[in-house]
């Protein structure tokens, strides 16, 4: 049995204003395009990023989406059909469009102070057929 050397704390208080923030963080941002107010969402003091192609803060997520522009590789957040919250760490499920092809995003966000403050990611290709009915969702 591992014993932990301190408890671990979960802001469960704080769960439905984490879950409303990245809502509409991927709605206004992901989904809609606009990134003129990411700050709104994202912490300019701390920003881990998890995804091995992305370097940390937001400069870095920067130049990651520039870079992508400059390859004309595209990517488009259509629809949300899944949002998990529980106190600081918000879950969405995601499909849209990377490269042209029909595209699964997982993004799992930790929000503190009102502010994104580190994100992982899963990317998966949604194929034109499945081995089941069920879906990508």
């Amino acid at each position: 049995m591992v014993q932990l050397k301190s408890p671990i704390w979960i802001p469960l208080d704080k769960t439905e204003a984490n879950r409303a923030l990245v809502v509409r963080f991927v709605k206004t941002v992901l989904k809609g395009g606009d990134a003129s107010n990411i700050t709104d969402f994202i912490s300019t003091e701390t920003y881990i990023q998890h995804n091995p192609g992305i370097a940390d803060g937001l400069d870095g997520l920067g130049a990651a989406l520039a870079g992508m522009a400059e390859s004309g590789v595209t990517m488009v957040y259509t629809d949300t059909p899944v949002v998990v919250a529980e106190g600081n760490f918000v879950l969405t499920g995601s499909e849209g469009i990377l490269g042209g092809k029909p595209t699964a995003f997982y993004d799992l966000f930790r929000v503190e102070g009102g502010k994104i403050v580190e994100h992982w990611d899963v990317i998966s290709k949604i194929p034109s057929e499945m081995a089941h009915t069920n879906g990508k969702f």
